[in-house]
């Protein structure tokens, strides 16, 4: 199983709930959240670029008791600067220009493309063991992420509670009350996109619904933009998630797209 977050905020919990939560604070992705001895944690920090685009600036994650630090082309471990690839007690770190992969043997591998895609898949070891924006691993989506009891959550209330409390962090938590808009007009394109014969061997693994709002979102955030970031995130993280379930994509990127 698998969480994921990518692109113009949007995050698939280790359920198959999608959302999005703009925020830039420090947030825990996922963690052990056993009250014991907790075997790891993932905490991310977004923010806009210079195309006013969200990115991950940091990726901070406690294996056991190693603490590993990411940012793109850099990789600390305990507090010093490692090459790649990198092996200690337990835990594979390796990377390329596009990719920065941990394998971790209490059974995590995490991904992330340095720059807005971040996928990390856990051993049902820790299923009903894990808090955090990818939410509990019951196998039963919304609960306890979006209903816990009797209260019900918005998405962007879920991701408040997330946040790592730093006293010297400035950072606002967005407006619970923003209503997201329908962007209904990009429906036929992204579905176009997305069912395009490229990716025929994904259509009977993925939930294609979900990918097609999240291309709207997208294209909706980009008031007409054209640039690879509104049109290429969503597309690309269906790809990722279709080769993950054992698809095998086309070649969807040509030239002029992507």
């Amino acid at each position: 199983y698998v969480c994921s977050t990518w692109g113009n905020n949007h995050f698939k919990t280790f359920d198959g709930d999608v959302y999005q939560f703009p925020g830039v604070c420090e947030y825990n992705f996922v963690s052990d959240c056993r009250e014991a001895y907790k075997e790891f944690s993932v905490h991310i920090q977004r923010a806009l670029n210079s195309n006013g685009h969200p990115e991950i600036q940091y990726i901070l994650i406690r294996i056991k008791d190693i603490m590993v630090y990411l940012k793109p082309n850099l990789i600390v471990v305990d507090g010093h600067i490692v090459k790649t690839p990198y092996y200690a007690s337990g835990v594979l770190i390796e990377s390329n220009e596009i990719y920065t992969k941990i394998y971790a043997k209490l059974g995590m591998v995490l991904m992330w493309n340095q720059q807005d895609a971040l996928m990390v898949e856990l051993d049902n070891k820790f299923n009903n063991h894990t808090c955090g924006l990818c939410g509990d691993y019951n196998g039963i989506q919304i609960y306890n992420e979006f209903i816990n009891g009797d209260a019900s959550y918005n998405p962007i209330t879920y991701g408040n509670m997330q946040k790592i409390s730093k006293p010297t962090a400035k950072c606002e938590d967005p407006d619970e009350t923003q209503a997201l808009p329908s962007c209904n007009e990009h429906r036929d394109e992204c579905r176009r996109l997305l069912t395009s014969p490229a990716f025929a061997d994904c259509r009977l693994r993925l939930n294609l619904e979900m990918y097609i709002q999240a291309c709207m979102q997208d294209k909706c955030a980009c008031n007409g933009k054209e640039d690879s970031f509104c049109l290429c995130s969503t597309i690309s993280e269906y790809s990722r998630q279709c080769s993950h379930a054992g698809g095998r994509p086309g070649e969807w990127r040509t030239q002029n797209f992507c």
